[in-house]
C-alpha cells in the first residue's frame, strides 16, 4: 500500500480549469478516440433501464411478507441490465432535495475552503480530483467528495466538513448528510434480502456473506466542459462493491450504461434513485446477478452533481460464489479474494472498464 501514500503529481482541481474560461481542455483530459462519448440508437435510450416499484418490498427481519413480484422484479434486472431505477422507495423527495443543496454549496464555496479537506488515495476520504495513482494517466473530468459511514472505526470526522454558519443551507450538512446516510443504509438492506432471495436463497443469506456492512459515499460534481466530446467525467467501469444507489442530477443527464456495443443514456425518473449491482455481487452470485460497465459524459452547457451511495462486504474476509450457487453443472467462476485486494486495482489505476470480473 506504499504506493497509495499520495498522488504521483500535484493536483488540478477540474472546476478551477472550467471556471478559467479556457476553451480548450489540457490533453490530460482527452480521451483516445475508441473512449470518447457516443450516443447508442434512436429510441432504446430508457428501455434497457427497467422501472421497480418498491413500495412493498417489506423492512425488517421477517422477509415471508415481502412482495415476490417486487423481489421477482429487482432479481431480473440484476440477471439482465444490471440497473433498474427505483421508484417508491420510502426515502423523502424532502430530503433527496436537501442532499443536492448542502453539496452542490460545498463545491460553490471558495476553493481555499474546499482544500482543507483535500484527500489521499490511501482511503480518498475528503475533497479529490482523481482516481488511480498512476502518474501519467489520462484523466476524467470531475472533482469529487468521499465519505465513510460504516464501519464507524473508518469516519475521519477530520473530512466532514465544519461549514461557515453564514451559509444557511450548508448549516444543515451534517444532518442532511447523516440521515441520508441512514436511510440508504436501510434500503439497500431491504435490496439485499430481495436479492438474496431472487436467488432462491434464504432471505439472509447474502447478508450473512456480506458479514460487516461497509458504508460509503461518493459525491461527484462535473464541471462545465468546453470540449465534451474529447473527454468524460468518469470512465468506463464497473462498480467493484456490492451495491449503488445513484441519486442523480435532477436537471442534467449524464450517466451512460453499456448494452451491447452500445452506450445508452439514462433518463432518470423524478426523485428515482438509479440502482445497479457491482463485482462483489456478480461473485457472491456465481455471475446469476450482473454488474455492468457504465460511464459519465460532460456538458458544455452545465455543471452535474450525482451521489453515488456504496454499501459493501466486510473488506478482510474472502468473498468467493455462495457454495449453494456452485455444482458440478455450473461450477465456481471466481476464486475467493478479499474485497481489500480487489478494489487495490481500482485505487491503483483508477476506472478500467471490467477487467476483473468478464
Amino acid at each position: 500500500m506504499d504506493c497509495l501514500r499520495d498522488w504521483p503529481e500535484p493536483i488540478v482541481r477540474v472546476q478551477s480549469l472550467s471556471e478559467s474560461g479556457a476553451e480548450i481542455i489540457p490533453a490530460r483530459y482527452v480521451k483516445p478516440p475508441a473512449e470518447r462519448p457516443s450516443v447508442g440508437p434512436p429510441g432504446v435510450t430508457e428501455a434497457c433501464i427497467p422501472v421497480v416499484d418498491l413500495a412493498l418490498l417489506e423492512d425488517g427481519a421477517d422477509a415471508s411478507s415481502c412482495d415476490a413480484a417486487t423481489v421477482k422484479a429487482i432479481a431480473d434486472a440484476c440477471r439482465g441490465a444490471g440497473f433498474f431505477q427505483a421508484v417508491n422507495h420510502g426515502v423523502s423527495p424532502g430530503l433527496l432535495r436537501r442532499a443536492r443543496e448542502v453539496w452542490r454549496g460545498f463545491f460553490h464555496l471558495p476553493m481555499e475552503e474546499k482544500q482543507r479537506y483535500a484527500n489521499l488515495p490511501n482511503t480518498y476520504e475528503g475533497y479529490g480530483s482523481r482516481l488511480g495513482v498512476d502518474k501519467g494517466a489520462i484523466l476524467d473530468w470531475g472533482d469529487y467528495y468521499f465519505l465513510h459511514f460504516l464501519p464507524l472505526c473508518l469516519i475521519n470526522h477530520q473530512k466532514w466538513p465544519a461549514l461557515p454558519p453564514t451559509l444557511r443551507l450548508m448549516n444543515e450538512y451534517r444532518e442532511t448528510t447523516d440521515e441520508y446516510g441512514e436511510e440508504l443504509t436501510k434500503l439497500c438492506r431491504r435490496i439485499l434480502r430481495a436479492l438474496s432471495m431472487g436467488l432462491g436463497l434464504e432471505a439472509d443469506r447474502l447478508p450473512e456473506a456480506f458479514d460487516e456492512e461497509g458504508v460509503c459515499m461518493r459525491v461527484n460534481f462535473y464541471p462545465k466542459c468546453p470540449q465534451p466530446d474529447l473527454t468524460l467525467g468518469l470512465s468506463a467501469h464497473s462498480d467493484p462493491g456490492g451495491i449503488t444507489i445513484l441519486l442523480v442530477d435532477d436537471h442534467v443527464a449524464g450517466l451512460q450504461v453499456r448494452k451491447d456495443n452500445s452506450w445508452i443514456t439514462v433518463r432518470p425518473l423524478p426523485d428515482a434513485f438509479i440502482v445497479n449491482v457491482g463485482d462483489q455481487i456478480q461473485v457472491l452470485s456465481n455471475a446469476t446477478y450482473k454488474s455492468v460497465e457504465h460511464r459519465v459524459t460532460v456538458n458544455a452547457a452545465s455543471e452535474r452533481l450525482s451521489m453515488a451511495f456504496f454499501y459493501n462486504p466486510r473488506s478482510d474476509i474472502p468473498i468467493g460464489p455462495i457454495p449453494e450457487l456452485v455444482s458440478p453443472a455450473r461450477p465456481a467462476l471466481y476464486q475467493p479474494m478479499t474485497y481489500d485486494q480487489y478494489r487495490l486495482f481500482i485505487r491503483q489505476r483508477g476506472p478500467r472498464g471490467k477487467k476483473l470480473v468478464g
